[in-house]
């Protein structure tokens, strides 16, 4: 909610977030046990942290190149200045488009794609985010290899 001033989370809070990243599956039993407090006390902290916003949704991490992604690459856009509305909303309908984020900086949009070949990639970028209105223009970074921090912000 715009303009509502965050609660900071407590040890507990950081530690069950913590627990959740590494695997969302678990139960609520397990998230106790794991962080030594009772489950009612695990099952009304998850529950307010997804009140408040703080949980947004449980989901599975895939790996893209086992589920037929096997290229990925940043793409900054530069775009006219007052259209991050009007691009997002487009960007948002780009197929293996996985996260885009307005920057501040030398780029005003940095996007992540999964697709499935170069040729996808290619009419990714070229055909369908270059032909939004507002775009003037693109940058692609092809990914070789990635990984996930070992360290949890959480903790």
């Amino acid at each position: 909610m715009p303009g509502r001033t965050a609660r900071l989370l407590d040890e507990v809070d950081r530690r069950l977030l913590d627990a959740l990243v590494r695997d969302g599956r678990a139960s609520i039993r397990t998230l106790a046990e794991r962080i030594h407090i009772s489950r009612t006390n695990a099952y009304a902290r998850v529950e307010r942290l997804v009140r408040e916003g703080v949980i947004t949704g449980f989901r599975a991490q895939v790996a893209p190149e086992p589920a037929g992604l096997g290229t990925s690459a940043y793409i900054s856009l530069t775009i006219e200045q007052n259209t991050w509305r009007e691009v997002s909303a487009r960007l948002a309908q780009v197929r293996y488009l996985e996260h885009a984020a307005l920057l501040g900086g030398d780029y005003d949009v940095l996007a992540l794609v999964r697709a499935p070949d170069n040729a996808t990639l290619r009419d990714v970028v070229l055909n369908q985010v270059q032909s939004i209105p507002g775009v003037l223009s693109t940058r692609t970074w092809l990914v070789f290899d990635e990984f996930d921090g070992v360290r949890s912000p959480w903790t």
